[in-house]
C-alpha cells in the first residue's frame, strides 16, 4: 500500500528566486527517481524566519507531496536534503486518512 508523505523544506534567501525553484525541481526529480509519485508541489515563496537560522531571517519555502510504495524513500529524501548547504531546514511528515482528505480540498 502506498503511504503519502508531505515534506516542507527552508532554502536559503542567498540564492535568487529561480535558482530557488530550480533546487526544488532537483528534489522533486530525485522523488521521481526513487519511484515516487509527486502528486502536488507548491511555492510558498520568501518568507520570513520566526527566528534566525545560521544567522539568516528569511528563507524560500517549499512543499512537496507524494506517495511511495519504498519505505527506506523518507531517509533516502533527507539524506539528500541534508546533504545540500543550501537548505536551512526541512520536515517530512506521514499523512494520514484525514490529513489527505483536507489537502485535497
Amino acid at each position: 500500500m502506498e503511504k503519502h508523505y508531505e515534506t516542507v523544506f527552508i532554502l536559503t534567501p542567498v540564492l535568487s528566486e529561480e535558482q530557488a525553484k530550480e533546487t526544488a525541481k532537483g528534489f522533486s526529480k530525485f522523488l521521481k527517481q526513487q519511484k515516487a509519485n509527486v502528486i502536488h508541489e507548491e511555492v510558498w515563496g520568501l518568507k520570513k524566519l520566526a527566528y534566525p537560522i545560521q544567522k539568516k531571517s528569511t528563507g524560500f519555502y517549499f512543499l512537496i507531496e507524494f506517495t511511495s510504495n519504498n519505505p527506506s524513500i523518507v531517509k533516502d529524501l533527507e539524506t539528500a536534503l541534508k546533504r545540500d548547504e543550501r537548505v536551512l531546514r526541512y520536515l517530512t511528515v506521514s499523512m494520514d486518512k484525514y490529513a489527505i482528505e483536507y489537502a485535497e480540498k
